[in-house]
């Protein structure tokens, strides 16, 4: 049968347009919406509570009440040694918990601040939820923190007021380094999730009668959404997200020095500084992805602003640091090995065929192989659950990389008598359950308090992408609104 000259054309056209309105359906930034429409399906997934959700969030309650505070309130009546700390573990699983939950909390300066500054599209729909994980994630290293002292009602001892017992602060202490960078990191954070936050609580205020109405006033600030201020909120977003970078790269740079500053077998290693940020930014970006899968798929409306381009980008960005992990491991092992130190040869035996060597392997096989032979696929990169799963086993493959540093490592030293061969679990386990519970409760109470999804940021990346024809080939442009 042949084909009219005037029907080529018209196929090509179609051909075309089925090309664009595919471009439109995978690419956020591609579907626009109406500015009220959007903030319409925003608040409509903040006020939508199921019975599930109820039954969740008083599970989550009832975990915190009971794991948390029950094993923590057990272990101040009955000492320290319900919580395995005893030698040679004086640094035990504690620590493990408050360097695992720092390293979740670089997640939200990570994906917001840094993909800020390179422009990176793809960000724009999730950089709250991911800024939330930074508060989120302090305060549970916080509760780490605490615990790990004892009697925590004698915190005040360390303050440096006058006082006659004339003790103070030894500010020549990594430890002390850490208190001024995680509180700095932890204030800065805050004001860098509240800054943008602001236009879009002035329109939940908008959107909202009773008490939620005088809340969001508040918290609102009275934003009119002039143009005046919206040029001082584009500066202050520029000055933060250039300035919370290197406060980002110091805290677990600082955190690294407690170990490395120590004359320890498999501690005192120059690379630990960006060996402990990239295992941070490893454990952080996989919690991403997994909270960015579970608000796609149980928050209403969040289907339109979570899409597959979205896992694939985090994909791709959980190999890359899985590799660049990888390169971090391997340098500190090999160095550590080819020096030959009888005492760091011993526990780097003790790593691989001792009571956790297990442990040991399991973190290689987490961290480096799964996400090699996951995520290098498109399409295994955007099935929400398979990088669900890559996230999550990431995840334990983190804590164990700590676990294996902290209270493994701590059992090898220079004096044999004090040598321990055996891993114990105590009462830090449930604790550090009641710690997940208590991450996951807050973030559901913000859920139906604040928008997670900026939507002001959604239609500003809106506005500058388009679709230009060149020839007859649809193209995405970009323009710079600044």
């Amino acid at each position: 049968m042949a084909i009219s000259a005037s029907a080529l054309p018209r196929a090509h056209a179609e051909e075309h347009l089925d090309h664009e309105a595919e471009l439109r359906k995978e690419h956020l930034m591609l579907d626009p919406r109406p500015r009220g429409e959007m903030n319409a399906m925003v608040m409509e997934s903040m006020l939508t509570t199921s019975w599930k959700f109820w039954a969740i969030a008083a599970l989550m309650a009832l975990i915190v009440a009971v794991g948390l505070f029950g094993a923590w309130g057990y272990m101040i009546s009955e000492g320290l040694y319900v919580a395995t700390v005893n030698r040679p573990m004086y640094w035990s699983y504690f620590l493990v918990h408050t360097v695992f939950w720092i390293g979740i909390s670089h997640a939200g300066t990570f994906v917001s601040a840094l993909l800020r500054v390179f422009k990176a599209e793809f960000r724009r729909p999730f950089t709250r939820a991911a800024e939330l994980m930074t508060t989120f994630g302090l305060v549970q290293a916080g509760i780490h923190i605490f615990a790990h002292m004892g009697r925590v009602w004698l915190t005040y001892w360390m303050f440096p007021f006058p006082n006659q017992r004339q003790l103070w602060t030894n500010f020549h202490s990594p430890l002390m380094w850490d208190f001024l960078a995680i509180n700095t990191y932890l204030l800065s954070s805050t004001m860098y999730l509240f800054l943008p936050l602001i236009p879009d609580l002035a329109m939940a205020r908008d959107r909202s009668t009773g008490w939620r109405k005088t809340f969001y006033r508040i918290l609102a600030l009275g934003w009119r959404g002039t143009e005046a201020e919206w040029t001082h909120l584009r500066i202050a977003l520029n000055i933060f997200a250039f300035a919370i970078l290197p406060v980002m790269f110091s805290v677990h740079t600082i955190v690294s020095w407690d170990f490395a500053a120590a004359m320890r077998p498999g501690w005192s290693s120059t690379i630990f500084g960006p060996y402990f940020v990239v295992g941070a930014l490893q454990s952080g970006v996989s919690a991403v992805a997994m909270v960015v899968i579970t608000l796609r798929y149980t928050m209403k409306n969040m289907d339109y602003f979570i899409r597959k381009e979205h896992f694939d980008a985090l994909g791709k960005l959980m190999l890359v640091i899985s590799m660049a992990w990888a390169y971090f491991f391997f340098n500190d092992y090999m160095v550590q090995w080819y020096g030959g130190d009888k005492w760091t040869d011993a526990l780097l035996h003790f790593h691989e065929a001792g009571p956790a060597g297990w442990v040991w392997l399991m973190m290689l096989i987490t961290n480096i192989a799964i996400p090699w032979l996951v995520l290098w696929n498109k399409n295994w990169r955007r099935n929400p659950w398979i990088l669900f799963t890559v996230g999550l086993l990431a995840n334990v493959g983190m804590w164990a990389e700590r676990f294996i540093i902290i209270p493994v490592s701590l059992q090898i030293n220079r004096m044999p008598f004090m040598w321990g061969q055996g891993i114990k679990f105590g009462v830090e386990i449930p604790i550090f359950i009641g710690s997940i519970a208590f991450f996951i409760l807050l973030y559901m109470i913000a859920s139906r308090l604040i928008p997670l999804v900026p939507v002001w940021e959604v239609q500003e990346g809106q506005m500058a992408h388009s679709i230009r024809k060149y020839g007859k080939e649809p193209v995405v442009s970009v323009a710079d609104l600044e």
